[in-house]
């Protein structure tokens, strides 16, 4: 092998190093990007599930929502905010409403069921908004407390 292939194939090789590190360096960078920029929609979701959590506990603690509704949105609220707070004994009340409701219609489904049906549903949803109607409260309030209290009712 002469020395000017030698050469040019150790010129070629550091070439090739160079641009991978580059690649590399610039892949890394993005990732960074990435990164950021979910944990700022994280944040940003979660301080406005902090925010709407004050709305819908606020309005549920004074009877402006059905307990089944308020219950159901606080409890998304919750699992955007740190989904491990629904296993808090305060607000347990949230997840209980929805596993004990989340089988009945909504929305499209709901006017698609005849009168009869609804009636049934209905009954049913009263049946456990009765049971659970002051869990719920007490919950809603220490949704209010929490988010008071905020970033600190974390831990």
């Amino acid at each position: 092998m002469s020395m000017t292939l030698a050469l040019g194939l150790l010129v070629l090789g550091f070439a090739i190093i160079v641009a991978l590190a580059w690649y590399a360096w610039s892949l890394r960078k993005e990732v960074g990007r990435r990164s950021a920029f979910r944990r700022d929609e994280e944040r940003r979701a979660q301080e406005n599930g902090l925010e709407n959590l004050g709305f819908v506990a606020a309005a549920l603690a004074q009877r402006q929502v059905d307990v089944t509704e308020g219950a159901w949105r606080c409890k998304v609220l919750l699992e955007v905010i740190d989904p491990s707070l629904l296993d808090r004994q305060e607000f347990q009340a949230f997840g209980e409403v929805y596993e004990r409701t989340r089988h009945l219609h909504t929305h499209q489904a709901r006017k698609a069921l005849t009168a009869q049906q609804r009636f049934a549903e209905d009954k049913q949803r009263l049946a456990v908004e009765e049971e659970y109607r002051d869990a719920v409260l007490a919950a809603a309030q220490a949704a209010l407390d929490f988010q008071a209290r905020y970033p600190d009712s974390l831990h």
